[in-house]
Protein backbone atom coordinates (compact mmCIF):
# COMPACT_ATOMS: atom_id res chain seq x y z
CA UNK A 1 0.00 0.00 0.00
CA UNK A 2 1.27 3.25 -1.09
CA UNK A 3 1.46 6.52 1.60
CA UNK A 4 -0.97 7.90 -0.50
CA UNK A 5 -3.64 5.55 0.27
CA UNK A 6 -2.90 5.14 4.36
CA UNK A 7 -3.14 8.40 4.51
CA UNK A 8 -6.10 9.01 2.98
CA UNK A 9 -7.65 5.97 5.10
CA UNK A 10 -6.02 7.68 8.22
CA UNK A 11 -7.71 11.09 7.60
CA UNK A 12 -10.87 9.29 6.47
CA UNK A 13 -11.37 8.11 9.63
CA UNK A 14 -10.04 10.88 11.75
CA UNK A 15 -12.03 13.37 10.03
CA UNK A 16 -15.11 10.93 10.52
CA UNK A 17 -14.94 11.00 13.72
CA UNK A 18 -14.29 15.01 14.05
CA UNK A 19 -17.52 15.45 11.95
CA UNK A 20 -19.51 13.08 14.02
CA UNK A 21 -18.52 14.95 17.15
CA UNK A 22 -18.89 18.33 15.87
CA UNK A 23 -22.59 17.72 13.86
CA UNK A 24 -23.39 16.42 17.89
CA UNK A 25 -22.76 19.46 19.75
CA UNK A 26 -24.23 21.43 16.83
CA UNK A 27 -27.45 19.91 16.86
CA UNK A 28 -29.27 22.06 19.11
CA UNK A 29 -28.12 25.21 16.97
CA UNK A 30 -29.14 23.61 13.91
CA UNK A 31 -32.12 22.61 15.02
CA UNK A 32 -31.18 19.34 13.89
CA UNK A 33 -31.70 15.06 15.68
CA UNK A 34 -28.32 14.14 17.36
CA UNK A 35 -28.03 11.56 15.28
CA UNK A 36 -28.58 13.14 11.60
CA UNK A 37 -26.86 15.96 12.54
CA UNK A 38 -23.74 13.44 13.69
CA UNK A 39 -24.68 11.49 10.63
CA UNK A 40 -24.67 14.29 7.67
CA UNK A 41 -21.61 15.99 9.69
CA UNK A 42 -19.81 12.91 9.64
CA UNK A 43 -20.22 11.48 6.20
CA UNK A 44 -18.84 15.49 5.34
CA UNK A 45 -15.71 14.82 7.45
CA UNK A 46 -15.56 11.28 5.66
CA UNK A 47 -15.35 12.88 2.55
CA UNK A 48 -13.09 15.76 3.05
CA UNK A 49 -10.40 12.83 4.99
CA UNK A 50 -10.75 11.12 1.49
CA UNK A 51 -9.96 13.49 -1.00
CA UNK A 52 -8.02 16.11 0.90
CA UNK A 53 -5.70 13.94 3.55
CA UNK A 54 -2.94 13.54 0.69
CA UNK A 55 -2.77 17.23 0.15
CA UNK A 56 -2.41 18.60 3.91
CA UNK A 57 0.23 15.45 5.10
CA UNK A 58 2.02 13.18 2.43
CA UNK A 59 2.64 15.35 -0.51
CA UNK A 60 3.62 18.47 1.60
CA UNK A 61 5.86 16.21 2.92
CA UNK A 62 7.47 14.98 -0.14
CA UNK A 63 7.67 18.09 -1.83
CA UNK A 64 9.93 19.33 1.35
CA UNK A 65 11.76 16.27 0.78
CA UNK A 66 12.52 16.74 -2.69
CA UNK A 67 13.45 20.12 -2.23
CA UNK A 68 15.73 19.14 0.05
CA UNK A 69 17.43 16.37 -1.71
CA UNK A 70 18.06 18.59 -4.72
CA UNK A 71 20.10 21.33 -2.35
CA UNK A 72 23.57 21.25 -1.84
CA UNK A 73 24.48 20.62 1.84
CA UNK A 74 25.91 24.29 1.70
CA UNK A 75 22.91 25.20 0.78
CA UNK A 76 20.65 23.09 3.25
CA UNK A 77 23.27 24.33 6.16
CA UNK A 78 22.48 28.16 5.11
CA UNK A 79 18.46 27.68 4.78
CA UNK A 80 18.56 25.82 8.22
CA UNK A 81 20.48 29.15 9.20
CA UNK A 82 17.91 31.64 8.04
CA UNK A 83 15.35 29.37 9.71
CA UNK A 84 17.20 29.65 12.91
CA UNK A 85 17.63 33.04 12.53
CA UNK A 86 14.02 34.33 11.56
CA UNK A 87 12.75 32.14 14.37
CA UNK A 88 14.70 33.75 16.95
CA UNK A 89 13.93 37.03 15.97
CA UNK A 90 10.28 35.89 16.06
CA UNK A 91 11.01 34.67 20.05
CA UNK A 92 12.48 38.11 20.85
CA UNK A 93 9.30 39.63 19.44
CA UNK A 94 7.00 37.60 20.94
CA UNK A 95 7.05 39.18 24.14
CA UNK A 96 6.19 42.68 22.70
CA UNK A 97 3.26 41.33 20.15
CA UNK A 98 1.84 39.54 23.24
CA UNK A 99 1.11 42.81 25.23
CA UNK A 100 -1.34 44.01 21.88
CA UNK A 101 -5.06 43.61 23.06
CA UNK A 102 -7.26 40.72 23.54
CA UNK A 103 -6.83 37.97 20.25
CA UNK A 104 -4.30 40.15 18.64
CA UNK A 105 -1.72 39.57 21.36
CA UNK A 106 -2.37 35.75 21.31
CA UNK A 107 -1.95 35.39 17.33
CA UNK A 108 0.84 38.14 16.84
CA UNK A 109 3.31 36.54 17.74
CA UNK A 110 3.37 33.07 16.02
CA UNK A 111 2.54 34.69 12.96
CA UNK A 112 5.04 37.00 13.05
CA UNK A 113 7.71 34.25 13.71
CA UNK A 114 6.53 31.68 10.92
CA UNK A 115 6.23 34.94 8.23
CA UNK A 116 9.54 36.39 9.59
CA UNK A 117 11.44 32.48 9.85
CA UNK A 118 10.12 32.20 6.02
CA UNK A 119 11.53 35.35 4.74
CA UNK A 120 15.17 35.03 6.32
CA UNK A 121 14.90 31.32 4.99
CA UNK A 122 14.48 32.29 1.28
CA UNK A 123 17.08 35.68 1.82
CA UNK A 124 19.37 33.06 2.85
CA UNK A 125 18.98 30.56 0.00
CA UNK A 126 18.63 33.20 -2.50
CA UNK A 127 22.26 34.85 -1.02
CA UNK A 128 23.90 31.82 -0.03
CA UNK A 129 27.13 32.39 -2.13
CA UNK A 130 27.45 35.91 -0.49
CA UNK A 131 26.95 34.62 2.61
CA UNK A 132 29.19 32.10 2.45
CA UNK A 133 31.50 34.50 1.48
CA UNK A 134 31.16 36.75 4.36
CA UNK A 135 31.61 33.83 6.83
CA UNK A 136 34.84 33.57 4.98
CA UNK A 137 34.40 29.92 3.68
CA UNK A 138 36.60 27.78 1.85
CA UNK A 139 36.83 24.50 0.66
CA UNK A 140 37.66 22.38 3.08
CA UNK A 141 40.53 19.53 2.49
CA UNK A 142 39.68 16.28 -0.57
CA UNK A 143 36.34 17.86 -1.11
CA UNK A 144 35.01 17.34 -4.85
CA UNK A 145 34.58 19.83 -7.15
CA UNK A 146 31.00 19.51 -7.18
CA UNK A 147 30.24 19.93 -3.21
CA UNK A 148 32.05 22.97 -3.37
CA UNK A 149 29.78 25.85 -4.05
CA UNK A 150 30.65 29.48 -5.88
CA UNK A 151 32.41 31.94 -3.70
CA UNK A 152 33.45 35.13 -3.75
CA UNK A 153 37.15 34.72 -5.02
CA UNK A 154 40.19 36.70 -7.14
CA UNK A 155 40.22 33.06 -9.37
CA UNK A 156 38.68 33.79 -12.93
CA UNK A 157 35.01 31.94 -13.33
CA UNK A 158 33.91 31.05 -16.45
CA UNK A 159 30.05 30.25 -16.88
CA UNK A 160 29.58 27.40 -19.31
CA UNK A 161 25.65 27.72 -21.07
CA UNK A 162 23.74 24.36 -23.11
CA UNK A 163 25.27 25.98 -26.23
CA UNK A 164 28.23 25.71 -25.83
CA UNK A 165 28.21 22.47 -24.04
CA UNK A 166 26.34 20.54 -27.13
CA UNK A 167 28.92 22.44 -29.59
CA UNK A 168 31.65 20.60 -27.95
CA UNK A 169 34.73 22.60 -29.30
CA UNK A 170 35.13 24.02 -25.68
CA UNK A 171 36.43 20.51 -25.12
CA UNK A 172 39.52 21.07 -27.81
CA UNK A 173 39.85 24.51 -26.61
CA UNK A 174 40.48 23.74 -23.02
CA UNK A 175 43.07 21.15 -24.23
CA UNK A 176 45.22 24.21 -25.74
CA UNK A 177 45.25 26.13 -22.13
CA UNK A 178 44.45 29.59 -24.18
CA UNK A 179 41.51 29.99 -21.90
CA UNK A 180 42.72 30.59 -17.84
CA UNK A 181 40.41 30.13 -15.08
CA UNK A 182 37.90 27.64 -13.86
CA UNK A 183 35.39 26.36 -15.70
CA UNK A 184 31.94 26.50 -13.88
CA UNK A 185 28.52 25.07 -15.09
CA UNK A 186 26.00 25.76 -12.55
CA UNK A 187 23.26 22.52 -11.85
CA UNK A 188 20.40 23.90 -13.33
CA UNK A 189 21.94 24.24 -16.80
CA UNK A 190 23.07 20.49 -16.19
CA UNK A 191 19.18 19.81 -15.58
CA UNK A 192 18.28 21.26 -19.21
CA UNK A 193 20.91 19.15 -20.75
CA UNK A 194 19.07 15.68 -19.25
CA UNK A 195 15.64 17.78 -20.34
CA UNK A 196 16.90 17.65 -23.87
CA UNK A 197 19.11 14.45 -23.90
CA UNK A 198 15.32 12.80 -22.61
CA UNK A 199 13.79 14.45 -25.69
CA UNK A 200 11.72 12.71 -27.87
CA UNK A 201 12.81 14.50 -31.00
CA UNK A 202 15.86 12.63 -32.14
CA UNK A 203 18.12 15.13 -33.33
CA UNK A 204 17.15 17.12 -30.32
CA UNK A 205 18.06 14.03 -28.22
CA UNK A 206 21.41 13.44 -29.72
CA UNK A 207 22.51 17.31 -29.21
CA UNK A 208 21.57 16.99 -25.64
CA UNK A 209 23.32 13.09 -25.16
CA UNK A 210 26.49 14.98 -26.94
CA UNK A 211 26.15 17.90 -24.29
CA UNK A 212 26.86 15.24 -21.30
CA UNK A 213 29.58 13.32 -23.17
CA UNK A 214 31.34 16.91 -23.67
CA UNK A 215 30.69 17.88 -19.77
CA UNK A 216 32.55 14.25 -18.82
CA UNK A 217 35.22 14.80 -21.09
CA UNK A 218 35.52 18.16 -19.09
CA UNK A 219 35.56 16.74 -15.62
CA UNK A 220 37.47 13.74 -16.38
CA UNK A 221 40.14 15.06 -18.04
CA UNK A 222 41.35 17.91 -15.96
CA UNK A 223 42.47 19.90 -19.03
CA UNK A 224 41.37 22.97 -17.03
CA UNK A 225 40.30 23.95 -13.67
CA UNK A 226 36.41 22.45 -13.46
CA UNK A 227 33.31 22.88 -11.26
CA UNK A 228 29.83 22.29 -10.72
CA UNK A 229 27.46 24.04 -8.87
CA UNK A 230 24.18 23.78 -6.79
CA UNK A 231 23.32 28.03 -7.20
CA UNK A 232 20.26 28.90 -8.31
CA UNK A 233 18.13 31.93 -9.13
CA UNK A 234 14.78 30.89 -8.35
CA UNK A 235 13.33 34.51 -9.38
CA UNK A 236 13.91 33.32 -13.31
CA UNK A 237 12.10 30.80 -14.93
CA UNK A 238 14.32 29.83 -18.20
CA UNK A 239 17.92 28.34 -18.02
CA UNK A 240 19.32 31.80 -20.05
CA UNK A 241 17.89 33.84 -17.67
CA UNK A 242 19.32 32.31 -14.91
CA UNK A 243 22.87 32.11 -16.26
CA UNK A 244 22.76 35.80 -16.63
CA UNK A 245 21.00 36.26 -13.46
CA UNK A 246 24.13 34.29 -11.86
CA UNK A 247 26.93 35.96 -14.05
CA UNK A 248 25.43 39.45 -12.59
CA UNK A 249 25.72 38.10 -9.34
CA UNK A 250 28.99 36.68 -9.22
CA UNK A 251 30.65 39.01 -11.95
CA UNK A 252 31.51 35.81 -14.13
CA UNK A 253 31.55 36.07 -17.89
CA UNK A 254 29.87 33.48 -20.06
CA UNK A 255 30.88 30.79 -22.55
CA UNK A 256 28.62 30.55 -25.49
CA UNK A 257 27.80 30.18 -28.82
CA UNK A 258 24.37 30.93 -28.81
CA UNK A 259 23.74 34.71 -31.00
CA UNK A 260 20.61 35.82 -28.62
CA UNK A 261 22.23 34.78 -25.27
CA UNK A 262 25.29 36.89 -26.11
CA UNK A 263 22.87 39.91 -27.11
CA UNK A 264 20.71 39.81 -24.21
CA UNK A 265 23.54 39.09 -21.73
CA UNK A 266 25.81 41.85 -23.86
CA UNK A 267 22.47 44.30 -22.76
CA UNK A 268 22.91 43.53 -19.07
CA UNK A 269 26.39 44.18 -18.65
CA UNK A 270 27.46 40.86 -19.02
CA UNK A 271 30.95 39.58 -20.50
CA UNK A 272 30.83 37.10 -23.56
CA UNK A 273 33.13 34.73 -25.14
CA UNK A 274 31.83 33.63 -28.07
CA UNK A 275 33.19 30.49 -29.24
CA UNK A 276 31.96 31.46 -33.01
CA UNK A 277 33.95 34.57 -32.85
CA UNK A 278 36.84 33.12 -31.75
CA UNK A 279 36.35 30.61 -34.87
CA UNK A 280 35.98 33.68 -36.64
CA UNK A 281 39.35 35.45 -35.65
CA UNK A 282 41.66 32.57 -36.21
CA UNK A 283 40.10 31.52 -39.98
CA UNK A 284 42.27 31.90 -42.19
CA UNK A 285 42.19 35.73 -43.64
CA UNK A 286 42.01 35.85 -47.54
CA UNK A 287 42.39 39.23 -49.25
CA UNK A 288 41.37 40.01 -52.65
CA UNK A 289 43.84 38.91 -55.24
CA UNK A 290 44.64 35.80 -53.72
CA UNK A 291 44.00 32.25 -55.13
CA UNK A 292 42.87 28.62 -53.63
CA UNK A 293 41.45 25.93 -54.70
CA UNK A 294 37.95 24.90 -53.81
CA UNK A 295 34.95 22.06 -54.27
CA UNK A 296 31.72 23.32 -55.82
CA UNK A 297 29.30 21.44 -54.02
CA UNK A 298 26.22 23.57 -54.20
CA UNK A 299 23.93 26.47 -56.12
CA UNK A 300 24.11 29.70 -54.86
CA UNK A 301 21.34 32.36 -54.13
CA UNK A 302 21.87 34.36 -57.29
CA UNK A 303 21.91 33.13 -61.04
CA UNK A 304 25.01 30.92 -61.98
CA UNK A 305 26.68 31.09 -58.43
CA UNK A 306 28.08 27.69 -57.16
CA UNK A 307 29.19 27.37 -53.11
CA UNK A 308 31.69 25.98 -51.32
CA UNK A 309 32.98 25.77 -48.01
CA UNK A 310 36.69 25.75 -46.38
CA UNK A 311 37.93 23.22 -43.97
CA UNK A 312 37.26 25.52 -41.01
CA UNK A 313 33.85 26.30 -42.26
CA UNK A 314 33.96 29.28 -44.07
CA UNK A 315 31.17 29.52 -46.96
CA UNK A 316 32.96 30.94 -50.20
CA UNK A 317 30.37 32.30 -53.00
CA UNK A 318 31.69 31.45 -56.55
CA UNK A 319 30.43 33.96 -59.02
CA UNK A 320 30.10 31.63 -62.29
CA UNK A 321 30.53 29.04 -60.56
CA UNK A 322 27.81 26.85 -61.20
CA UNK A 323 29.10 24.92 -64.28
CA UNK A 324 31.56 23.95 -62.26
CA UNK A 325 29.71 21.66 -59.76
CA UNK A 326 30.69 18.77 -57.98
CA UNK A 327 34.82 19.53 -59.09
CA UNK A 328 37.34 21.15 -57.22
CA UNK A 329 38.72 24.44 -59.07
CA UNK A 330 41.34 27.56 -58.95
CA UNK A 331 39.14 30.95 -57.47
CA UNK A 332 40.66 34.39 -57.15
CA UNK A 333 38.84 36.28 -54.17
CA UNK A 334 37.15 39.59 -54.79
CA UNK A 335 36.06 40.50 -51.57
CA UNK A 336 35.51 39.30 -47.74
CA UNK A 337 32.93 40.23 -45.55
CA UNK A 338 32.67 39.25 -41.88
CA UNK A 339 29.42 38.94 -40.09
CA UNK A 340 28.90 38.41 -36.17
CA UNK A 341 27.51 34.89 -37.71
CA UNK A 342 30.79 34.22 -39.40
CA UNK A 343 32.92 35.22 -42.68
CA UNK A 344 31.73 34.70 -46.31
CA UNK A 345 34.34 34.77 -48.97
CA UNK A 346 33.16 36.20 -52.53
CA UNK A 347 35.20 34.88 -55.60
CA UNK A 348 35.48 34.39 -59.16
CA UNK A 349 37.04 31.45 -61.12
CA UNK A 350 40.54 31.56 -62.19
CA UNK A 351 40.94 31.29 -66.13
CA UNK A 352 43.32 27.86 -66.00
CA UNK A 353 39.85 26.08 -64.81
CA UNK A 354 38.11 26.57 -68.16
CA UNK A 355 39.58 23.94 -71.02
CA UNK A 356 41.87 25.11 -73.02
CA UNK A 357 40.57 25.15 -77.30
CA UNK A 358 41.19 22.83 -78.80
CA UNK A 359 44.91 23.50 -81.70
CA UNK A 360 43.74 22.11 -85.13
CA UNK A 361 46.47 20.52 -86.80
CA UNK A 362 46.55 21.31 -90.62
Amino acid sequence: MSLDFISRMLGMVFFAIVGARFGLSASGALSLPDVGASFLFGLVGTLFGLIMTPWLTVRPVLLVLRAVNAMSIEKLLITLLGLGVGLAMGLLAAYPLSLLPTELGMLAPPIFSVVLAYLLMSIFNRRAVEIWGVLGRRPTAGSKPRADPMSISSERQLLLDTSVLIDGRIVDIAKTGFIGGTLVVPRFVISELHRVADSSDTQRRARGKRGLIKLNELQRDGMMPFKIIEDDVEEEREVDDKLIALAVRIGAPIITIDFPMNKVASAQGVMVLNINALANAVRSLYIPGETFAIRIIQEGKESNQGVGYLEDGTMVIVENGKPFMDRTIYVEVTKAITKETGRIIFAVPEDRNRPKPAVSVE
